[in-house]
């Protein structure tokens, strides 16, 4: 009778901490080559809650876009073939608990290496992890990013 009173409570504590609340912190990030435009297109999902504390404003202002801008600028570089490129932002949209974030680099018209620096929301949560998703030329290459990992390179 003990030992079920034991396996029994067990079970109820197991129970309920799989109801507890797991704080879940991740972006992903889809890079495509446009070979016509000589383009990395870039599209990033973000957690809106979570930018929204990192850059310390609500995502329903009007400011919110240039912030998010601002951010991503400075925590995202892009080297290609070792050399060192700029991203040029084109968008974001707010929708309901993701923001999706559109920026991408010109004037690449053949691709050895991708080196990615992604700090992305790193600072502001310590278990945050960053997925990069790249094709090109009918290649899939992935990158993590993490606390302790911010740059990543792949070959072609």
């Amino acid at each position: 009778m003990k030992k079920f009173l034991h396996i029994t409570w067990i079970f109820a504590l197991m129970l309920l901490l799989s109801f507890m609340k797991a704080d879940f912190y991740s972006s992903m990030t889809k890079v495509d080559y446009l070979e016509a435009s000589k383009t990395l297109k870039f599209t990033t999902k973000l957690n809106t809650a979570h930018i929204s504390d990192a850059i310390k404003i609500n995502p329903n202002t009007a400011g919110f876009e240039a912030e998010v801008k601002r951010y991503v600028n400075n925590n995202f570089d892009l080297y290609v073939n070792g050399s060192s490129k700029s991203l040029t932002f084109t968008g974001s949209q707010v929708n309901g608990e993701s923001v999706w974030v559109y920026f991408e680099a010109n004037g690449i018209s053949d691709i050895s290496t991708i080196r990615i620096k992604n700090t992305i929301l790193l600072s502001s949560f310590p278990k945050q992890f960053n997925l990069v998703n790249i094709a090109y030329k009918g290649n899939q290459k992935t990158m993590n990013f993490q606390r302790g990992k911010e740059v990543n390179e792949v070959s072609f």
